[in-house]
Order: C-alpha cells, then structure tokens, then sequence
C-alpha cells in the first residue's frame, strides 16, 4: 500500500511537472511569435506580406528588403542619435540612481521616509499627464526644443530605478558598513569602494531597463523633435507610412534592424540582469 501510494504521489508530481512545461511552452511560443512574423514578413513582397490567408513563409526570400529599408531614410543618423540618446540616459540613470538609493538606504536624515514615500508616488502619475507640462518647460523655459538635452535630460532619472537599487543596498549587511567607519571611511568611500562593486548586477539591470526604455521610446522624441536628424530609430521607422499606404515588408526589415541592438545588449548582460533581479528582491 505504501508503495502504491508513493507511486501515486510520484505519477501526481509528474503530471503537474508536465502541465507547467506545456503552459510555459505555450506562453513562450505565444511571446516569440510576433518577433517572427516580424522576421519572416521582413523576407516577403509588399503584397505577400499583405495576402490573406497569410503565409507562415515567403514564397520567395528577398534580402533586398533590408538595403530598400536602410536607403529609405536616414537610418544611419536615426541609429547614431538612438545610440548617443540611450547611452547618456542610461549613464545618467545609473549615477542619478546610485546616489539616491544609497542616500535612502543607507544614510540619516530628516524627512526621509516621507521624501522617499513622495519619489514612490509620482510611479503612480501617467506619462500623459505630465506630458504638456514637460513640454513646456523644455521648449517655453528651458530652450531646449530639438536638441539632445530634450532627449536626454528629463529621462536622466528614474524612480523605478532608485527604487531598485534602494533594495539592494538594503540587503547588503550592516557589517561591511561598521568597518567602513572603524577603518576612518566616510560614506563615499564605502559607497565608492564597497556598495558599487558589490551592487554591479543590480546596476547592469537598472542599466538594461534604462537603455530597453530610451531605444523604444516615440511619443516624447516625436514632439520635441521637428528635424529628420535629430529623431531616433523609432520616429523614423514612421518613413515607411506614406499616403499611397504602407510598405509593411519594409518596415519590418527596419524593424529587425532596430531590434539586434536591444537583443544584443539584453545577451551580453543577461547573467547580470537575472542575478540582479534575484538579488534585488531578497529584502524590502
């Protein structure tokens, strides 16, 4: 009996094993979809990639999608300025990040919690709303209207980010932060020394989250923008919209292009990027 039972068990674990690698599968197939018809439309004809029923394969492979999509627009500067607009964010984000996460981790001071509960609650405003009155301060105010420093400046910190880091520090021991101050350290010492080289994970994904989200980003380059060679990749994937309709082929092969870089990135620092969620999330 005791035997049966424990076969029983075994056949129940098993069977519940292999539901969730079918649902996992399921959603992973369901995730990688849309990337491949992005990939297999950006082989097809304008008109193919238009037919109904659609093909899960072009009828012929036409490579010369990818030289149409480059020569359409200036995508070379549209790469150069994504590449500069994503890189300076995500350098400010993590200075920015770091500063004020340790400054609210680890260090005392008045009104603390309370400016930290403040930082928390503007993750609750939507973009849009704060969309006009940005605009008006970069362009009205600041002078800042198709420039870099519109593109750069008001995305040069993130409450998301801090909030994150703010977690890892958390979670390093008191310990390290007491010998600090034995050995005559100050806080930038510690933080410089000990906190940043300990905390290089949770900055890879902060750094990741922060260049994921300049690469993509349209509405804001879209409105403080008016010169072709001031947009980002994303603005002028839009050169594959005219009036006579759109070239979906095209844009596809461009949108493929746009991609690599992320995927990429998202490869070279993918251990660091697990790891640092992981480690991250061990104490709140």
């Amino acid at each position: 009996m005791k035997q049966r039972g424990t076969w029983h068990l075994r056949l129940l674990k098993n069977l519940g094993m292999a539901v969730v690698y079918v649902l996992l599968t399921f959603g992973a197939v369901t995730m990688a979809f849309p990337f491949y018809w992005m990939i297999i439309t950006a082989f097809k004809s304008n008109q193919e990639a238009l037919s109904f029923p659609p093909t899960l394969l072009p009828s012929e492979w036409l490579w010369s999608n990818f030289v149409d999509a480059w020569n359409a627009a200036p995508f070379p500067r549209y790469f150069a300025n994504t590449i500069f607009m994503a890189s300076a964010t995500t350098l400010g984000v993590i200075i920015t990040s770091v500063l004020a996460a340790y400054a609210f981790a680890r260090m005392r001071f008045w009104g603390k919690n309370i400016l930290f509960g403040l930082f928390l609650a503007t993750m609750m405003i939507p973009f849009e709303v704060t969309l006009i009155p940005n605009y008006i301060i970069v362009t009205n105010w600041l002078h800042w209207y198709n420039t870099y420093l519109a593109l750069i400046i008001p995305w040069a910190a993130s409450v998301f980010n801090i909030f994150l880091l703010r977690q890892f520090f958390l979670s390093m021991p008191k310990e390290l932060y007491e010998a600090t101050l034995l050995d005559g350290g100050t806080h930038f010492q510690f933080l410089w020394k000990v906190a940043v080289p300990l905390a290089v994970p949770a900055i890879i994904t902060i750094g990741i989250f922060s260049f994921l989200g300049s690469w993509n980003s349209l509405l804001w380059p879209l409105i403080v923008t008016s010169s072709r060679l001031m947009r980002p990749i994303q603005v002028g994937l839009s050169a594959f919209q005219t009036e006579a309709g759109s070239y979906y082929n095209q844009m596809m092969a461009a949108a493929t292009l746009a991609v690599l870089p992320v995927v990429i990135v998202f490869l070279i620092a993918q251990k660091q990027f697990v790891e640092g969620i992981a480690r991250t999330g061990l104490k709140g």
